[in-house]
């Protein structure tokens, strides 16, 4: 088994970006296990409230570029390489800086509960958060797309450390407060970000240089990411980010601690899909003749042994927070398990269909899965409470996989026969 993971390339990148995600998972478990055995569930609501926006901050503002990383770093000498990721590291991080500062002047008078936003601090925060979270992503897109996911795998696994010896020392320390939660969050991450940039990248690329020199060559190609991954991106990673959000601005910071924390603990079923689908495009634009149904092969065998343990055992994982986030967590976690299967679905075809340059059709289908989803969790919130985002995540998650079905029977029936 071992010996065929090793020679089969998607199989060896794929487990390797899953192990970087369940690692990192798994850690960044005991990062919130920690925080709420030592902070009040207000201060952890505030600060995932935070990071969340930052997420949306992030993934509305990098501009598609880790796919664009994907597309074109393959086959590339030494100075274009360091072009494109100069650039693209530039552009897409200070395009997440700008955002940042747009977002906490608007979001204060739109909704109440961004309040804190109107203070130095507060932007700040956000600043440096969301930026941060967009050069983690970017540079993670650069060893997928390198086929050298052990050094993605090196950097998450130093970067959820990082965080959980930071936790610790400062509560230990006596802080409390979401601003420790926010520092311990971030400041590991612009550790690891540093060390990859002095070390890491002249280790993946022997003689790459990142200056940012190429940034008005670079342009054109971002605008082509832009309106083609970029769109497909946002449409895709919406729901996931703006979820905490809707919560937030719907029910409050505390039944956003509450969800989070269920949505935390299922979010390691709904790494795997999109970890085997970045390898599985990343093996296309290499050239290599990568089948679906290897990719999906994969992704079920791995998906299934969790799912069934945090579906019958769940409001015990939950209970190791404490017995108020398993009694407020339970229904919706096992809402979000049942969702597993079609999320696996839907990113699988998306990544196919991506792979083949058909970016209209992964667009629509993406769209169709957000209006859904996010619709849904805005109209049932304030009646149900926070199942409603389980639910309508299962919804939209539902009708993309039905609509890749029948786009599927479509498809064989047109096919000439053989």
């Amino acid at each position: 088994m071992l010996r065929t993971v090793a020679r089969d390339s998607l199989a060896r990148n794929s487990v390797l970006i899953m192990a970087s995600t369940v690692g990192t998972a798994g850690l960044g478990y005991l990062y919130w296990l920690l925080a709420a055995h030592r902070l009040s569930p207000s201060a952890i609501g505030a600060a995932t409230a935070l990071i969340s926006l930052s997420t949306v901050v992030s993934m509305v503002s990098n501009l598609g570029i880790g796919h664009m990383f994907i597309q074109r770093l393959p086959g590339t000498g030494v100075r274009e390489w360091s072009r494109i990721v100069g650039a693209g590291l530039l552009l897409g991080c200070g395009a997440t800086a700008v955002a940042s500062f747009v977002a906490a002047g608007l979001l204060p008078s739109l909704a109440g509960t961004f309040v804190f936003l109107r203070s130095t601090s507060g932007t700040v925060a956000l600043v440096t958060t969301a930026v941060a979270l967009t050069a983690t992503t970017l540079l993670d897109y650069i060893f997928i797309a390198d086929r050298s996911s052990h050094g993605m795998l090196t950097r998450n696994l130093a970067l959820a450390v990082g965080k959980v010896v930071t936790l610790a020392a400062l509560t230990w320390a006596g802080y409390q407060g979401p601003g420790v939660v926010l520092i311990a969050w971030t400041l590991p991450s612009l550790g690891v970000t540093a060390y990859t940039l002095t070390t890491m990248i002249g280790r993946l690329r022997p003689g790459a240089r990142l200056d940012g020199a190429g940034v008005g060559l670079e342009l054109r190609h971002i605008q082509g990411s832009l309106s083609g991954h970029h769109l497909i991106n946002l449409a895709q990673a919406g729901p996931t980010a703006l979820l905490p959000v809707l919560v937030t601005a719907r029910l409050g910071a505390e039944a956003n601690g509450h969800f989070y924390v269920a949505w935390m603990t299922a979010s390691i079923l709904f790494m795997v899909s999109p970890a085997v689908a970045s390898a599985f495009y990343a093996e296309r634009t290499n050239s290599a003749a990568t089948g679906l149904p290897r990719a999906a092969a994969v992704v079920f065998a791995v998906i299934g042994p969790p799912a069934l343990l945090l579906f019958l055992a769940g409001d015990r994982i939950l209970g190791l927070f404490s017995a108020g986030f398993a009694a407020e967590g339970e229904l919706l976690l096992r809402i979000l398990v049942l969702a597993a299967l079609p999320d696996a679905i839907t990113n699988l075809a998306v990544a196919h269909w991506r792979s083949l340059g058909q970016f209209r059709r992964c667009l629509r289908l993406n769209l169709l899965m957000a209006t859904v989803c996010l619709a849904l969790t805005w109209l049932w919130l304030p009646g149900t409470g926070i199942e409603a985002a389980g639910i309508a995540w299962l919804a939209g998650q539902s009708v993309g996989a039905l609509a890749v079905a029948i786009f599927w029977i479509k498809s064989r029936r047109k096919a000439p026969a053989a």
